[in-house]
């Protein structure tokens, strides 16, 4: 792997005109599993056709490394030094595929953000454990199926097509994913699957030598469960996917009980430099964190300076049956964040996805909700709404990770800009 690594790194920087670069890209996200998936399926690509060029992209810049600390502690298990990865920040895409010279394999995602639009036309498979989004298109081939991780189905991939090509290192990269997607296959967790258990079998069949499943579990809920020191903004950031519509919704996984996060100081007025600086309306805080006896506790922020946007958001969500999240609603000590506990504690961020991108969808559709019932809503707090928005306080701007340079930021949006901006929308 590590060869692989290296040799990846020399042939980008080197001036090939003319070659084709095959790139195999995970999520925005790219959490361990996206990492996994990435690392392992471009080797095996190399190995399975000789000759052509298979690259590994982390879908991140190098400076966000370090907000992945399980990921770093499966790299250093391994000894793959973190300067043998590529990074998005080091790698030109577009210009690779203006240039004609572009192949892309998405792993872990089966769509591409708007921000990547001009990449579509490079994607020749897609390897995913998502709801399925993407048109069929007779160039590029689609696997896709709801596993608890995107990496049981890239091994099931390598072991079908050529299982020599499996050796420890990565065999040990997959089966960290798995471990970790899969929470150590606890099925009061909802997420492990038949077909999870079956792969995480043969990779432990295969390799005997690989940690033992819950020591290995253990290490890696500790690595991500670890955000002390980190600011607000990068606890938003280690682990967020976006969606777009009518609106930008951030969708951040969070590794503390919501409880501790709302007492962080000057909460609010770091949720809405966030939102300033990366151009979001809402940003929904999903937390997880376990029981004595490892069962899993979700809660539910919903924060948004517009108090229509963030009211109509939580409404359809309290109302959402496929799944239901089951949400009751618990005090917040702010005014912009609605609080809820989560009954469903298996409906991870992955079921929750969906229903974000229907709620916008439903919104661009014919600009209200079906009944109508939350634009009264919004008529009848008009005045309320003006008199919270005139408090809220002035948001500095920060960066994400010091050293790492952020876009030049977006044009000031107040709170009552975003207000006009959903109501335009909703009317």
């Amino acid at each position: 792997m590590e060869e692989f690594l290296s040799s990846c790194r020399r042939a980008v920087q080197v001036d090939q005109s003319g070659i084709r670069v095959h790139v195999v890209l995970g999520n925005e996200a790219c959490d361990l599993d996206s990492m996994a998936c990435s690392l392992a399926y471009a080797y095996f690509l190399s190995k399975a056709a000789p000759g052509a060029l298979c690259v590994p992209v982390l879908n991140m810049r190098q400076c966000e490394l370090s907000l992945r600390p399980d990921s770093v502690c499966v790299l250093r298990e391994l000894s793959l030094a973190p300067d043998l990865l590529l990074f998005r920040d080091q790698l030109d895409l577009g210009a690779l595929q203006r240039a004609g010279r572009l192949a892309l394999t998405l792993v872990d995602h089966n769509v591409l953000p708007s921000s990547d639009r001009e990449l579509e036309a490079a994607v020749v498979e897609v390897i995913d454990h998502h709801r399925l989004e993407r048109e069929p298109a007779p160039s590029c081939l689609v696997t896709v199926e709801t596993v608890g991780s995107c990496a049981t189905l890239v091994t099931e991939r390598i072991l079908q097509k050529a299982p020599e090509v499996l050796d420890l290192q990565s065999a040990q990269l997959l089966y960290a994913a798995v471990v970790l997607d899969c929470v150590n296959m606890a099925p009061s967790a909802g997420k492990v699957t038949p077909k999870d258990e079956q792969l995480a079998a043969a990779l432990e069949s295969r390799f005997p030598a690989l940690p033992q499943r819950g020591e290995l579990f253990q290490k890696l809920q500790e690595a991500k469960f670890d955000v002390s020191g980190l600011t607000t903004e990068q606890m938003l950031m280690k682990d967020m996917k976006a969606v777009s519509g009518s609106l930008n919704v951030a969708i951040s996984v969070l590794y503390v009980p919501l409880e501790d996060f709302l007492q962080r100081a000057a909460l609010e007025a770091e949720l809405s430099d966030f939102c300033q600086k990366f151009g979001y309306d809402l940003v929904l805080l999903m937390t997880i964190s376990f029981t004595e006896g490892s069962e899993p506790i979700r809660e539910l922020g919903v924060f948004s300076r517009s108090r229509a946007c963030r009211r109509q958001v939580s409404v359809y969500l309290e109302q959402a049956r496929d799944p239901a999240l089951n949400l009751c609603p618990i005090s917040s000590q702010h005014p912009h964040i609605t609080a809820y506990q989560q009954g469903n504690s298996v409906a991870s961020r992955k079921k929750l996805l969906p229903l974000v991108k229907d709620f916008l969808e439903q919104r661009h559709g014919d600009g209200r909700l079906g009944d109508g019932r939350l634009g009264d809503m919004e008529e009848e707090e008009e005045e309320e709404e003006e008199e919270e928005e005139s408090r809220f306080p002035p948001t500095p701007m920060n960066s994400l990770v010091e050293g790492c340079p952020l876009d030049s930021g977006l044009p000031h949006i107040s709170p009552q800009d975003l207000e006009d901006k959903f109501n335009q929308l909703t009317h």
